[in-house]
């Protein structure tokens, strides 16, 4: 199944009549990059597009020689003839959705997003499309997320606990997004929040382009006990799973991660708490925003792919995994 603007490559998706790929793996000549999780931003790219706060995001984390042009939300660009303009997708600070219309087509490639208001990314914003391009993390019925106002008060509710009972809380989330969700919604009247430096970097960064954040005390090797009884330590997942928190004495290992929605998942994490908070859309919010686009097709890529696919189709929308797409014109 063919689109008007999109082809896919080894490399990932590709306007050829713009000459620019979206979230690319490997070395192109130009690249709009949706967000600035590395898994979306690589490095090998000779210029890059994107929202302003996943530029500076990028040179932190790519270098700072990179060369990256900024674009507001719904600031249009026109390259070769293809207007592009980025709306926001309310997965992370900065995330974008790439609108791209051209050759009698608009096309949407969605990047990750949630439609759940964080409080902290900019909320998503549906895009009207003929095509729309859709993460599937978890496409499947059984991913439904519980109002993040009840993940907030169980996270708040274990710290007090813990606080009361003289341990060191310790709570893990990936360093760009999730980290911050966390932070923005602890009750600081609980104590004092300590932040791993690959996040409290992050922090910096966010907390200079305006976001509120509370205050926090960067972690060190020199960060004693005494310091941290009683309060909070962010750190990503590698921290919490590691050797490297057990010489804190008493304390409680927490996760925060969609997976976490089901029992299995808990057997692969050291952990004694789990909260099921994530920045992507589950089942309903991911058949919501299908049809918020009004898409006549529907490309599904990272995740339950097929199984999602299959569901669309038997709801009567057209839609095909990604890989559908101009296949024949695949890169060697």
């Amino acid at each position: 199944m063919n689109s008007k603007l999109l082809k896919y490559t080894k490399k990932g998706l590709y306007c050829s009549q713009a000459d620019i790929y979206i979230d690319p793996a490997g070395k192109t000549n130009r690249a709009i990059i949706t967000h600035a999780h590395s898994d979306h931003a690589r490095r090998g790219s000779d210029s890059y597009l994107a929202h302003p706060v996943t530029a500076l995001l990028m040179r932190h984390r790519l270098g700072s020689k990179i060369n990256v042009q900024e674009l507001e939300y719904g600031r249009k660009v026109n390259i070769n003839g293809i207007s592009i303009s980025l709306h926001p997708a309310g997965h992370v600070p900065g995330s974008a959705q790439v609108r791209l219309e051209g050759c009698g087509e608009i096309a949407v490639i969605s990047g990750d997003y949630k439609l759940e208001n964080d409080r902290l990314s900019t909320p998503f914003e549906p895009v009207k499309c003929d095509v729309f391009v859709t993460e599937t993390t978890f496409a499947l019925p059984i991913y439904k997320w519980e109002p993040q106002e009840i993940i907030y008060k169980k996270i708040n509710d274990w710290w007090l606990r813990n606080k009361k009972n003289g341990i060191v809380s310790v709570i893990g989330g990936y360093s760009l997004g999730k980290a911050q969700r966390i932070l923005k919604h602890l009750d600081t009247s609980t104590g004092k929040i300590f932040t791993h430096p690959v996040i409290e970097d992050v922090n910096e960064i966010l907390r200079n382009s305006k976001f509120g954040l509370p205050e926090t005390h960067r972690l060190n090797e020199n960060t004693a006990y005494k310091e941290l009884k009683g309060n909070i330590v962010i750190g990503p997942p590698s921290f919490t799973g590691g050797g490297s928190i057990k010489d804190t004495g008493k304390y409680s290992i927490g996760y925060a991660s969609g997976w976490l929605k089901t029992r299995k998942a808990w057997g692969r994490q050291s952990i004694d708490i789990g909260f099921a908070l994530s920045d992507h859309c589950d089942w309903d919010g991911l058949n919501m925003a299908v049809k918020l686009t009004g898409a006549e097709k529907v490309f599904a890529t990272h995740g339950f792919t097929k199984q999602y696919v299959k569901w669309l189709r038997e709801n009567e929308i057209s839609a095909y995994e990604l890989t559908d797409i101009a296949a024949e014109d695949k890169e060697d």
